[in-house]
């Protein structure tokens, strides 16, 4: 059972009056929240090969607004000023289970747009600058106070500074400013200028989504759609009336040509495909854990016999049906199964724990059964007393 976020808010009122809109804070969205992490265990995770992490600092030894990139040793740290600068520790819901189950109460957006959660640990007046991003943004405050100025809707026209890899507005027009507490959650829309700074040392989580770019559409688009085609499929003009001038392209040229590009785009099954197969990607790729051994279906049984099961953190899932079948995605890959297998793909996206019992009544014929061994075999689904995230399960709930 997820907790509401949203204060006084209903869902359908957020959703229809602020989601891509316009910014809203909440009060205590997180009573008595308890952070994950310690700031000690933040860095440390700062230290590993793996994991992303970026520090950035308002006055570097390269000027202004220096970024640096992980991962990074104690002495880097010992090296870092008494104020001013800020850790960044991106997609810790891959490496720490609690993580993974603090996301599950954003669920009430597709599970498909969530892309990960970035937590931001920051000393006395550390921030990133004002900036705005291209994509939405849930800021929980986790530990000390931020304080968060809003500005002006931005786009790629908006003039940044130079002579920094970070992208900091050289304009800002501040609208409204608030300090957040721990519990306390602002959201944002994309392309909306803000500005956060650390009062005292602070930490906050960044619970982002994932917006393709129309170029990352296209790009997925024709993976999907050139295998289908054939060299019958041309470009055509019957019914063409006399050229007036015989150079000229003319609008119904172009229109003709228009109707055989998004004739293939515009079938349901292959939009959900591009969707499908672009959202569900791994975030890491090279990280995901190795494949298992082959297993049959009563070994398995055997194997996970009156345990619970949890999807991977790495895990991504979506999935799609018509009148005719279930097109299941798991990173960035998509499985065509029979409309019986619904129930078990809903499930498996829907939720992170699941019982023997539950999959075992919804894998009803042998498509689902396999599904269930394929996931296991490459590890997308375990066994829940095998959970151990990178601090032994030693992280607060």
């Amino acid at each position: 059972m997820t907790m509401h976020l949203l204060g006084n808010l209903s869902i359908d009122e957020f959703l229809r009056d602020y989601w891509q809109q316009k910014p809203v804070l909440i009060r205590n969205a997180w009573p008595n929240f308890e952070p994950l992490l310690s700031a000690q265990e933040l860095a440390g995770l700062s230290l590993e090969d793996d994991i992303e992490s970026r520090l950035i600092l308002e006055q570097g030894q390269d000027g202004p607004w220096e970024i640096r990139k992980g991962p990074f040793s104690e002495t880097d740290y010992r090296s870092l000023p008494k104020s001013h600068w800020t850790l960044l520790i991106q997609a810790i819901d891959h490496w720490v289970p609690e993580a993974a189950e603090l996301l599950e109460h954003f669920r009430f957006i597709p599970s498909w747009r969530i892309d990960d959660l970035m937590i931001s640990y920051a000393v006395d007046g550390g921030s990133v600058g004002p900036h705005y991003d291209q994509y939405d943004v849930f800021l929980l405050q986790a530990e000390g106070q931020r304080e968060w100025r809003i500005g002006q809707h931005c786009d790629s026209n908006s003039p940044i500074i130079g002579n920094t890899r970070l992208r900091i507005l050289s304009e800002f027009e501040e609208t409204e400013r608030w300090v957040l507490n721990p519990g306390d959650m602002l959201y944002l829309p994309p392309q909306l200028a803000h500005y956060g700074i650390a009062q005292g040392e602070c930490m906050t989580y960044s619970i982002g989504f994932r917006a393709p770019s129309v170029s990352q559409l296209l790009e997925t688009s024709l993976d999907v759609v050139l295998p289908t085609l054939t060299e019958n499929q041309r470009y055509c003009d019957a019914g063409i009336q006399p050229a007036v001038s015989a150079s000229r392209i003319d609008q119904q040229a172009t229109e003709r040509l228009a109707n055989l590009l998004t004739s293939e785009l515009q079938k349901p099954e292959v939009l959900a495909k591009i969707l499908g197969q672009l959202m569900t990607e791994p975030k890491y790729s090279e990280l995901l854990p190795e494949a298992e051994n082959e297993i049959t279906w009563d070994e398995w049984l055997d194997t996970v016999e009156d345990e619970s099961l949890l999807r991977h953190e790495h895990a991504r899932f979506a999935y799609f049906t018509d009148d005719n079948q279930c097109l299941f995605f798991n990173h960035g890959e998509c499985t065509v199964l029979p409309k019986s297998c619904t129930q078990l793909v809903a499930t498996l996206g829907d939720y992170r724990q699941y019982s023997i019992d539950q999959l075992q009544h919804l894998a009803l014929d042998d498509q689902g059964k396999n599904l269930l061994l394929q996931l296991w075999v490459q590890q997308m689904i375990y066994v829940e007393s095998d959970t151990q995230g990178v601090f032994d399960g030693d992280c607060n709930d």
